[in-house]
């Protein structure tokens, strides 16, 4: 007896002003678009807003729509610590596990790729649900 057909992927589209935002720190907004391999983050970093150091097990692209972010690349206050500066219509690949942080040099946009998906990346922390 032939398997039984397996059901067909569900394709969806969004709009970005549609899906809610949340606010994990101050100065940033994210809205965030979750699939099967990957997620899509469509964050508003006001300037001034500066992420702290962090690593997570995601594969992450950072493309710059609008603005300019500062990345310190490597852990704090290692020789190998170096920043990198990344404009409009330019992207950054952070591969898995690479400290990273990141300044607005001016209000930035930017669309972030993360693969695998998660629940949470490198700026989530416990106390940032309670915040607004």
């Amino acid at each position: 007896m032939p398997a039984a057909p397996s059901p067909s992927p569900t394709v969806t589209t969004r709009r970005w002003s549609d899906l809610a935002p949340d606010r994990p720190m101050a100065l940033l907004e994210r809205r965030r678009f979750i699939g099967d391999k990957a997620m899509l983050s469509h964050i508003t970093l006001r300037r001034g807003c500066d992420v702290p150091t962090h690593a997570h097990d995601n594969e992450q692209f950072a493309c710059i729509l609008s603005g300019r972010l500062r990345f310190g690349i490597g852990a704090e206050g290692s020789p190998e610590r170096r920043n990198v500066v990344v404009s409009a219509g330019e992207v950054i690949h952070l591969p898995s596990g690479v400290p990273h942080s990141a300044y607005a040099e001016e209000d930035t946009v930017v669309l972030d790729v993360f693969s695998p998906p998660s629940q949470t990346t490198g700026i989530d922390r416990p106390a940032a649900s309670s915040r607004s």
